[in-house]
């Protein structure tokens, strides 16, 4: 019996102004099954629905039609307390502009997903959060904010965040997108080092052929429907992450 998938969508359909003149559908009809443990970059033009998938699978926008089951549960009809805590539980972000609040420390920024969920941070969450700084090379920049840190170390703060509540799901939206290449290639080696030691699923924008290359899995998205869906051949695995790995320290 094969396992039960970790999402899966069904005649996915998200038009936007609905009933309007300028109604606009940009999402025609998508099919797509995401197993745990994958690592899938979801690629395509720009204009070509990328991020309106994303923020669906998110649970940031809602579909026009079409089924949704995370973890086997329909998405579809829940209200807005019903999304924001299966997104709180089941969903780690990262996005091109990491988003941290400049006023709290790196330590302070990871621990937010749980004080937003709990309205505290236990000590377990806490030691959590240091691990994950300690795993993304941090461990000297506790308590340093983000005006203190480069683009690369802000991003790394941001993987640590997305990854606190040990998500089954982390969603990068061109999580690479605002670095230097240098920058950008140790994050997306540590996103890969992530998935390997975690085994936490990652779906992956990117506009980068170079970094789609070294994923799992493609997805090609062209005009708002799936073009292409097939396993990456010479995908980076697990076994030279750590390695490449090793020169993030600072």
């Amino acid at each position: 019996m094969s396992a039960q998938p970790l999402i899966q969508l069904h005649q996915v359909r998200k038009t936007y102004n609905a009933g309007l003149p300028n109604e606009a559908e940009v999402l025609h009809g998508i099919d797509l099954q995401l197993n745990a443990g994958e690592f899938i970059a979801l690629m395509g033009p720009s204009g070509s629905g990328k991020s309106t998938l994303l923020n669906i699978v998110g649970l940031l926008e809602r579909m026009s039609a079409g089924s949704y089951h995370l973890q086997g549960e329909e998405m579809v009809g829940l209200d807005d307390a019903g999304l924001t805590l299966r997104r709180r539980k089941l969903l780690g972000f990262v996005f091109q502009f990491h988003h941290l609040l400049p006023a709290f420390t790196a330590l302070e920024n990871v621990t937010l997903p749980a004080l937003m969920a709990e309205g505290r941070v236990s000590k377990s969450q806490r030691e959590r959060a240091r691990e994950l700084l300690d795993a993304v090379g941090l461990s000297a920049a506790l308590d340093k904010r983000p005006s203190e840190l480069s683009g690369g170390m802000q991003q790394r703060v941001a993987i640590a965040r997305a990854l606190v509540m040990n998500p089954p799901l982390v969603l990068a939206d061109e999580p690479t997108g605002n670095l230097d290449s240098a920058s950008s290639d140790e994050v997306f080696v540590l996103l890969r080092r992530m998935h390997a030691e975690r085994r936490t699923s990652f779906v992956v924008v990117t506009h980068d052929p170079r970094l789609g290359a070294r994923c799992d899995r493609l997805v090609e998205l062209v005009d708002g429907q799936i073009a292409r869906d097939e396993a990456v051949v010479e995908a980076v695995g697990s076994s030279d992450a750590p390695t490449a790995a090793q020169k993030i320290t600072t």
